[in-house]
Protein backbone atom coordinates (compact mmCIF):
# COMPACT_ATOMS: atom_id res chain seq x y z
CA UNK A 1 0.00 0.00 0.00
CA UNK A 2 1.30 3.37 -1.03
CA UNK A 3 0.16 6.80 -0.72
CA UNK A 4 -0.61 8.25 -4.09
CA UNK A 5 1.69 11.09 -5.14
CA UNK A 6 0.30 10.59 -9.07
CA UNK A 7 -0.58 14.27 -10.72
CA UNK A 8 -3.75 13.00 -12.97
CA UNK A 9 -2.78 13.27 -17.02
CA UNK A 10 -5.01 16.49 -18.26
CA UNK A 11 -3.29 18.09 -14.71
CA UNK A 12 0.66 17.28 -16.17
CA UNK A 13 -0.60 18.33 -19.54
CA UNK A 14 -2.11 21.72 -18.76
CA UNK A 15 1.00 22.62 -16.40
CA UNK A 16 2.94 22.05 -19.23
CA UNK A 17 1.07 24.14 -21.46
CA UNK A 18 1.32 26.82 -19.13
CA UNK A 19 5.19 25.93 -18.47
CA UNK A 20 6.05 26.67 -22.57
CA UNK A 21 3.58 29.67 -22.76
CA UNK A 22 5.48 31.55 -19.61
CA UNK A 23 8.85 30.47 -21.40
CA UNK A 24 7.80 30.98 -25.22
CA UNK A 25 5.55 34.08 -24.81
CA UNK A 26 5.81 35.86 -21.53
CA UNK A 27 9.31 36.17 -20.45
CA UNK A 28 10.47 37.44 -24.10
CA UNK A 29 7.43 39.91 -23.51
CA UNK A 30 9.16 41.36 -20.43
CA UNK A 31 12.44 42.12 -23.07
CA UNK A 32 9.93 43.68 -24.88
CA UNK A 33 8.90 45.89 -22.24
CA UNK A 34 12.54 46.65 -20.91
CA UNK A 35 13.01 47.61 -24.32
CA UNK A 36 10.18 50.50 -24.28
CA UNK A 37 7.64 49.05 -26.23
CA UNK A 38 4.04 50.54 -25.10
CA UNK A 39 2.47 48.40 -21.87
CA UNK A 40 -0.90 47.84 -23.44
CA UNK A 41 0.50 46.92 -26.78
CA UNK A 42 2.36 44.19 -25.28
CA UNK A 43 -0.51 42.29 -22.76
CA UNK A 44 -3.14 43.05 -24.95
CA UNK A 45 -1.45 40.72 -27.55
CA UNK A 46 -0.41 38.30 -24.45
CA UNK A 47 -3.97 37.82 -23.78
CA UNK A 48 -5.30 37.76 -27.27
CA UNK A 49 -3.04 34.92 -28.17
CA UNK A 50 -4.09 33.37 -24.53
CA UNK A 51 -7.48 33.38 -24.87
CA UNK A 52 -7.02 31.97 -28.27
CA UNK A 53 -5.36 29.20 -27.19
CA UNK A 54 -7.70 28.30 -24.06
CA UNK A 55 -5.75 30.13 -21.11
CA UNK A 56 -7.71 32.25 -19.17
CA UNK A 57 -8.85 32.62 -15.53
CA UNK A 58 -7.93 28.97 -14.76
CA UNK A 59 -9.49 28.95 -11.84
CA UNK A 60 -13.31 30.53 -12.75
CA UNK A 61 -15.93 27.83 -14.08
CA UNK A 62 -15.94 27.27 -17.70
CA UNK A 63 -19.73 28.63 -18.17
CA UNK A 64 -18.22 31.99 -16.86
CA UNK A 65 -15.55 31.55 -19.68
CA UNK A 66 -12.61 30.21 -17.50
CA UNK A 67 -10.49 26.94 -18.04
CA UNK A 68 -12.76 25.35 -14.70
CA UNK A 69 -9.43 23.99 -13.07
CA UNK A 70 -9.68 22.45 -9.19
CA UNK A 71 -7.42 23.50 -6.95
CA UNK A 72 -4.42 20.88 -7.70
CA UNK A 73 -4.76 21.76 -11.08
CA UNK A 74 -4.53 25.38 -10.53
CA UNK A 75 -1.38 25.39 -7.63
CA UNK A 76 0.28 23.79 -11.14
CA UNK A 77 -0.28 26.83 -12.97
CA UNK A 78 0.25 29.34 -10.71
CA UNK A 79 3.56 27.63 -9.65
CA UNK A 80 4.52 28.24 -13.44
CA UNK A 81 2.71 31.98 -14.28
CA UNK A 82 4.96 33.22 -10.90
CA UNK A 83 8.01 32.86 -13.14
CA UNK A 84 6.96 35.99 -15.36
CA UNK A 85 5.98 39.02 -13.84
CA UNK A 86 3.67 38.87 -17.11
CA UNK A 87 2.57 35.23 -16.71
CA UNK A 88 -0.40 35.95 -14.43
CA UNK A 89 -1.36 39.04 -16.63
CA UNK A 90 -1.41 37.41 -19.35
CA UNK A 91 -4.19 35.28 -18.52
CA UNK A 92 -6.04 37.47 -16.28
CA UNK A 93 -5.19 35.76 -13.14
CA UNK A 94 -3.35 38.55 -11.56
CA UNK A 95 -3.64 39.72 -7.77
CA UNK A 96 -5.89 41.70 -6.47
CA UNK A 97 -8.20 40.92 -8.71
CA UNK A 98 -8.27 37.02 -9.13
CA UNK A 99 -9.43 36.89 -5.28
CA UNK A 100 -12.12 39.21 -5.59
CA UNK A 101 -13.27 37.74 -9.03
CA UNK A 102 -14.21 34.89 -6.55
CA UNK A 103 -16.12 36.64 -4.20
CA UNK A 104 -18.07 38.52 -6.43
CA UNK A 105 -18.41 34.47 -7.70
CA UNK A 106 -19.69 33.01 -5.05
CA UNK A 107 -21.52 35.95 -3.03
CA UNK A 108 -22.79 38.23 -6.03
CA UNK A 109 -26.78 38.90 -7.06
CA UNK A 110 -27.78 37.54 -10.53
CA UNK A 111 -27.35 41.84 -11.64
CA UNK A 112 -23.50 41.98 -9.84
CA UNK A 113 -22.58 39.40 -11.78
CA UNK A 114 -23.72 40.85 -15.08
CA UNK A 115 -22.57 44.29 -14.26
CA UNK A 116 -19.11 44.18 -12.68
CA UNK A 117 -18.22 40.60 -12.45
CA UNK A 118 -18.68 40.10 -16.35
CA UNK A 119 -16.28 42.53 -17.42
CA UNK A 120 -13.57 41.42 -15.10
CA UNK A 121 -13.97 38.26 -16.86
CA UNK A 122 -13.31 39.59 -20.37
CA UNK A 123 -10.35 41.35 -19.03
CA UNK A 124 -11.99 44.55 -19.50
CA UNK A 125 -11.50 46.09 -16.21
CA UNK A 126 -9.50 45.64 -13.14
CA UNK A 127 -10.61 45.82 -9.27
CA UNK A 128 -9.12 46.11 -6.34
CA UNK A 129 -10.06 45.34 -2.26
CA UNK A 130 -10.33 48.07 0.00
CA UNK A 131 -10.23 46.73 3.52
CA UNK A 132 -6.78 47.67 5.37
CA UNK A 133 -6.66 51.10 7.44
CA UNK A 134 -4.15 53.05 9.10
CA UNK A 135 -5.69 52.21 12.72
CA UNK A 136 -6.89 48.63 12.33
CA UNK A 137 -3.61 47.00 10.73
CA UNK A 138 -3.93 43.08 10.68
CA UNK A 139 -6.40 43.56 13.38
CA UNK A 140 -9.78 43.73 10.25
CA UNK A 141 -11.86 44.02 13.02
CA UNK A 142 -10.81 47.50 13.83
CA UNK A 143 -11.61 49.22 10.62
CA UNK A 144 -13.46 52.49 11.34
CA UNK A 145 -14.64 52.81 8.05
CA UNK A 146 -18.57 53.88 8.86
CA UNK A 147 -21.28 52.87 6.38
CA UNK A 148 -25.13 54.25 7.28
CA UNK A 149 -28.22 53.46 5.40
CA UNK A 150 -29.73 56.34 3.94
CA UNK A 151 -33.55 55.43 3.39
CA UNK A 152 -33.86 52.41 1.65
CA UNK A 153 -32.07 53.43 -1.52
CA UNK A 154 -28.18 53.79 -0.77
CA UNK A 155 -25.31 53.58 1.84
CA UNK A 156 -23.55 56.98 2.97
CA UNK A 157 -19.57 55.66 3.48
CA UNK A 158 -17.20 57.95 5.48
CA UNK A 159 -13.43 56.76 6.48
CA UNK A 160 -9.82 56.01 4.88
CA UNK A 161 -8.22 52.86 3.47
CA UNK A 162 -4.89 51.99 3.34
CA UNK A 163 -2.52 50.25 1.09
CA UNK A 164 -5.32 49.71 -1.45
CA UNK A 165 -3.48 47.55 -4.00
CA UNK A 166 -3.80 48.58 -7.91
CA UNK A 167 -6.84 50.73 -6.32
CA UNK A 168 -5.14 53.44 -9.02
CA UNK A 169 -5.54 51.27 -12.10
CA UNK A 170 -9.16 49.74 -10.85
CA UNK A 171 -12.11 50.53 -12.42
CA UNK A 172 -13.98 48.81 -9.29
CA UNK A 173 -13.33 48.85 -5.62
CA UNK A 174 -14.68 46.44 -3.37
CA UNK A 175 -15.04 47.92 0.14
CA UNK A 176 -15.29 47.02 3.63
CA UNK A 177 -17.09 49.56 6.40
CA UNK A 178 -18.78 49.23 9.53
CA UNK A 179 -22.44 48.73 9.25
CA UNK A 180 -23.77 47.73 12.95
CA UNK A 181 -20.94 48.65 16.08
CA UNK A 182 -23.44 46.68 18.33
CA UNK A 183 -23.02 43.56 16.65
CA UNK A 184 -20.93 40.66 17.81
CA UNK A 185 -17.38 41.68 16.49
CA UNK A 186 -16.72 39.63 13.52
CA UNK A 187 -20.29 40.92 11.72
CA UNK A 188 -19.64 44.39 12.55
CA UNK A 189 -18.80 44.95 8.90
CA UNK A 190 -20.28 44.75 5.24
CA UNK A 191 -18.94 44.96 1.76
CA UNK A 192 -19.34 47.39 -0.94
CA UNK A 193 -19.57 47.26 -4.49
CA UNK A 194 -18.17 50.75 -5.88
CA UNK A 195 -17.69 52.00 -9.46
CA UNK A 196 -14.57 54.08 -9.95
CA UNK A 197 -13.97 57.15 -10.28
CA UNK A 198 -16.05 58.38 -8.08
CA UNK A 199 -15.55 61.55 -6.44
CA UNK A 200 -16.31 59.78 -2.73
CA UNK A 201 -13.40 57.23 -3.43
CA UNK A 202 -10.00 59.96 -3.49
CA UNK A 203 -6.88 58.25 -3.85
CA UNK A 204 -4.90 60.47 -2.22
CA UNK A 205 -1.58 59.02 -3.43
CA UNK A 206 0.09 55.97 -4.19
CA UNK A 207 2.07 55.08 -1.23
CA UNK A 208 6.07 54.84 -1.80
CA UNK A 209 7.54 51.59 -0.74
CA UNK A 210 10.82 49.79 -0.63
CA UNK A 211 10.17 47.90 -3.56
CA UNK A 212 12.25 49.23 -6.82
CA UNK A 213 9.45 50.91 -8.50
CA UNK A 214 9.34 52.75 -12.20
CA UNK A 215 6.95 53.43 -14.64
CA UNK A 216 6.55 49.65 -15.30
CA UNK A 217 5.41 48.74 -11.93
CA UNK A 218 2.92 51.22 -11.05
CA UNK A 219 1.23 50.29 -14.40
CA UNK A 220 1.29 46.45 -13.86
CA UNK A 221 0.53 45.96 -10.18
CA UNK A 222 -1.12 49.26 -9.41
CA UNK A 223 0.68 50.91 -6.64
CA UNK A 224 -1.08 50.29 -3.02
CA UNK A 225 -2.99 53.83 -2.56
CA UNK A 226 -4.07 55.39 0.54
CA UNK A 227 -7.44 55.97 -0.30
CA UNK A 228 -9.99 58.93 1.24
CA UNK A 229 -13.60 57.94 1.71
CA UNK A 230 -15.82 60.60 2.29
CA UNK A 231 -19.64 60.84 1.48
CA UNK A 232 -19.30 58.08 -1.05
CA UNK A 233 -22.58 56.94 -1.74
CA UNK A 234 -23.29 53.57 -2.74
CA UNK A 235 -26.56 52.35 -4.17
CA UNK A 236 -28.53 49.60 -1.56
CA UNK A 237 -28.18 46.96 -4.79
CA UNK A 238 -24.44 46.96 -4.48
CA UNK A 239 -23.84 45.77 -1.05
CA UNK A 240 -22.24 42.09 -1.78
CA UNK A 241 -23.16 39.49 0.12
CA UNK A 242 -25.48 40.93 3.01
CA UNK A 243 -25.12 43.01 5.98
CA UNK A 244 -22.90 41.33 8.43
CA UNK A 245 -20.96 39.34 6.53
CA UNK A 246 -18.10 41.65 5.16
CA UNK A 247 -15.54 39.92 7.35
CA UNK A 248 -16.58 36.36 6.91
CA UNK A 249 -16.00 37.12 3.18
CA UNK A 250 -12.97 39.03 3.40
CA UNK A 251 -11.32 35.99 5.76
CA UNK A 252 -12.12 33.81 2.46
CA UNK A 253 -10.69 35.95 0.00
CA UNK A 254 -7.63 36.36 1.95
CA UNK A 255 -7.08 32.82 2.13
CA UNK A 256 -6.69 32.15 -2.01
CA UNK A 257 -4.79 35.45 -1.76
CA UNK A 258 -2.30 33.93 0.75
CA UNK A 259 -1.94 30.60 -1.55
CA UNK A 260 -1.39 32.17 -4.59
CA UNK A 261 1.41 34.31 -2.93
CA UNK A 262 2.82 31.11 -2.05
CA UNK A 263 2.63 30.04 -5.21
CA UNK A 264 4.05 32.44 -7.43
CA UNK A 265 7.19 32.26 -4.78
CA UNK A 266 8.01 29.17 -5.90
CA UNK A 267 7.91 30.28 -9.33
CA UNK A 268 9.67 32.88 -8.94
CA UNK A 269 12.23 31.15 -6.56
CA UNK A 270 13.09 28.22 -9.44
CA UNK A 271 13.65 31.41 -11.88
CA UNK A 272 15.86 32.72 -9.11
CA UNK A 273 17.71 29.30 -8.97
CA UNK A 274 17.91 28.50 -12.79
CA UNK A 275 19.53 32.00 -12.84
CA UNK A 276 22.07 30.99 -10.26
CA UNK A 277 22.72 27.45 -11.51
CA UNK A 278 23.10 28.99 -14.93
CA UNK A 279 25.50 31.86 -13.81
CA UNK A 280 28.08 29.49 -12.04
CA UNK A 281 28.17 26.81 -14.33
CA UNK A 282 29.96 29.18 -16.90
CA UNK A 283 31.78 30.84 -14.52
CA UNK A 284 35.59 30.28 -13.21
CA UNK A 285 37.48 31.77 -10.32
CA UNK A 286 41.27 31.05 -9.45
CA UNK A 287 41.87 28.49 -11.98
CA UNK A 288 38.64 26.01 -11.28
CA UNK A 289 35.02 26.38 -12.64
CA UNK A 290 32.74 27.79 -9.91
CA UNK A 291 29.97 24.94 -9.50
CA UNK A 292 32.56 22.53 -8.76
CA UNK A 293 33.69 24.19 -5.40
CA UNK A 294 31.47 22.43 -2.33
CA UNK A 295 30.36 25.82 -0.81
CA UNK A 296 28.50 26.84 -3.83
CA UNK A 297 27.35 23.28 -4.35
CA UNK A 298 25.61 23.62 -0.65
CA UNK A 299 24.92 26.85 -1.21
CA UNK A 300 22.35 25.54 -4.30
CA UNK A 301 21.10 22.42 -1.82
CA UNK A 302 19.39 25.06 0.31
CA UNK A 303 18.14 26.28 -2.49
CA UNK A 304 16.67 22.97 -3.83
CA UNK A 305 15.11 22.04 -0.35
CA UNK A 306 13.42 24.64 0.37
CA UNK A 307 11.77 24.78 -2.73
CA UNK A 308 10.56 21.03 -2.64
CA UNK A 309 9.49 21.58 1.28
CA UNK A 310 7.42 24.41 0.12
CA UNK A 311 6.03 22.41 -3.13
CA UNK A 312 5.09 19.87 -0.73
CA UNK A 313 2.79 21.82 1.45
CA UNK A 314 1.32 23.72 -1.15
CA UNK A 315 0.14 20.30 -3.29
CA UNK A 316 -0.89 18.56 0.49
CA UNK A 317 -3.15 22.11 0.74
CA UNK A 318 -4.11 21.95 -3.26
CA UNK A 319 -5.28 18.00 -1.88
CA UNK A 320 -6.81 19.59 1.08
CA UNK A 321 -9.07 21.82 -1.12
CA UNK A 322 -10.37 19.46 -3.69
CA UNK A 323 -11.94 17.52 -0.93
CA UNK A 324 -13.42 20.48 0.69
CA UNK A 325 -11.08 19.77 4.11
CA UNK A 326 -10.48 22.39 6.69
CA UNK A 327 -6.79 23.83 5.65
CA UNK A 328 -6.47 26.70 7.99
CA UNK A 329 -3.39 25.49 10.17
CA UNK A 330 -1.97 24.53 6.81
CA UNK A 331 -2.57 28.01 5.21
CA UNK A 332 -0.80 29.89 8.00
CA UNK A 333 2.02 27.70 8.08
CA UNK A 334 2.71 28.24 4.34
CA UNK A 335 2.00 31.58 4.49
CA UNK A 336 5.18 32.08 6.59
CA UNK A 337 7.25 29.56 5.07
CA UNK A 338 6.96 30.51 1.33
CA UNK A 339 7.18 33.88 2.08
CA UNK A 340 10.39 32.92 4.18
CA UNK A 341 11.82 30.77 1.26
CA UNK A 342 11.37 33.12 -1.45
CA UNK A 343 13.52 35.64 -0.12
CA UNK A 344 16.22 33.11 0.65
CA UNK A 345 16.42 31.48 -2.35
CA UNK A 346 16.53 34.97 -4.24
CA UNK A 347 19.04 36.28 -1.57
CA UNK A 348 21.51 33.40 -2.65
CA UNK A 349 21.23 34.11 -5.98
CA UNK A 350 21.66 37.54 -5.72
CA UNK A 351 24.89 36.56 -3.50
CA UNK A 352 26.08 33.27 -6.17
CA UNK A 353 25.61 35.89 -8.78
CA UNK A 354 28.15 38.52 -7.38
CA UNK A 355 28.42 42.18 -8.24
CA UNK A 356 25.82 41.70 -11.12
CA UNK A 357 23.43 40.28 -8.65
CA UNK A 358 23.05 43.05 -6.92
CA UNK A 359 22.93 45.24 -9.93
CA UNK A 360 19.84 46.01 -12.06
CA UNK A 361 20.83 44.04 -15.22
CA UNK A 362 18.87 41.02 -13.60
CA UNK A 363 15.54 40.54 -12.16
CA UNK A 364 16.69 39.68 -9.22
CA UNK A 365 17.62 43.08 -7.36
CA UNK A 366 14.57 44.02 -8.16
CA UNK A 367 12.51 41.02 -6.41
CA UNK A 368 14.26 41.14 -3.32
CA UNK A 369 13.36 44.32 -2.68
CA UNK A 370 9.69 43.75 -3.79
CA UNK A 371 9.39 40.19 -2.17
CA UNK A 372 10.39 41.55 1.27
CA UNK A 373 6.14 42.63 1.47
CA UNK A 374 5.68 38.51 1.49
CA UNK A 375 5.85 39.09 5.27
CA UNK A 376 3.83 41.42 5.55
CA UNK A 377 0.81 41.31 3.37
CA UNK A 378 -2.42 39.04 4.22
CA UNK A 379 -1.54 38.70 7.38
CA UNK A 380 2.01 39.36 8.71
CA UNK A 381 3.99 36.73 10.16
CA UNK A 382 3.43 37.10 13.64
CA UNK A 383 -0.09 37.09 13.76
CA UNK A 384 0.03 33.56 11.74
CA UNK A 385 2.68 32.02 14.14
CA UNK A 386 0.07 33.26 16.90
CA UNK A 387 -2.88 31.46 15.35
CA UNK A 388 -0.34 28.16 14.61
CA UNK A 389 0.72 28.34 17.96
CA UNK A 390 -3.11 28.70 19.89
CA UNK A 391 -3.84 25.50 17.40
CA UNK A 392 -0.85 23.75 18.85
CA UNK A 393 -1.82 24.36 22.14
CA UNK A 394 -5.59 23.22 21.28
CA UNK A 395 -4.91 20.46 19.53
CA UNK A 396 -2.84 19.31 22.86
CA UNK A 397 -5.73 20.08 25.27
CA UNK A 398 -8.47 18.36 22.93
CA UNK A 399 -6.15 15.11 22.22
CA UNK A 400 -3.34 14.61 24.11
CA UNK A 401 -0.81 15.24 21.34
CA UNK A 402 -0.02 18.05 18.80
CA UNK A 403 0.24 15.91 16.08
CA UNK A 404 -2.76 17.31 14.14
CA UNK A 405 -1.82 20.97 14.71
CA UNK A 406 1.47 20.17 12.69
CA UNK A 407 0.87 17.95 9.60
CA UNK A 408 0.69 14.90 11.71
CA UNK A 409 -2.96 14.03 9.98
CA UNK A 410 -1.54 14.41 6.28
CA UNK A 411 -4.40 12.62 4.53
Amino acid sequence: MAIDFDIPAEAKAIRETVRAWVQDECIPAEKRLVAGEDYKTVLGELRTKARARGLWCPFIPKEYGGMGLGPLANALVQMELGESYLGALSMNTQGPDDATMLTLLEHGTPFQKEKYLKPLLNGEKRICYSMTEKAAGADATGMQTRAVKDGNENYILNGEKWFSSAASVADIAVVMAKTDPDAPRHRQFSTFIVELPNPGYRIVRDIGTMAAEGPLSHVLGGGHSEVEIKDLVVPAENLLGGEGNGFAMGQHRLAYGRLRHGMHNVAMAQRALDLATAHVTSRSTFGKPLDERQGVQWMLADCASELYMARLMLMHIAYKAERGMDLRQENSIAKVFLAHMVHKVVDTAIQLHGALGYSTDTPLARWYTHIRSQRLVDGPDEVHRWTVGRNVIKAFKEHGTTASAAGGDLL
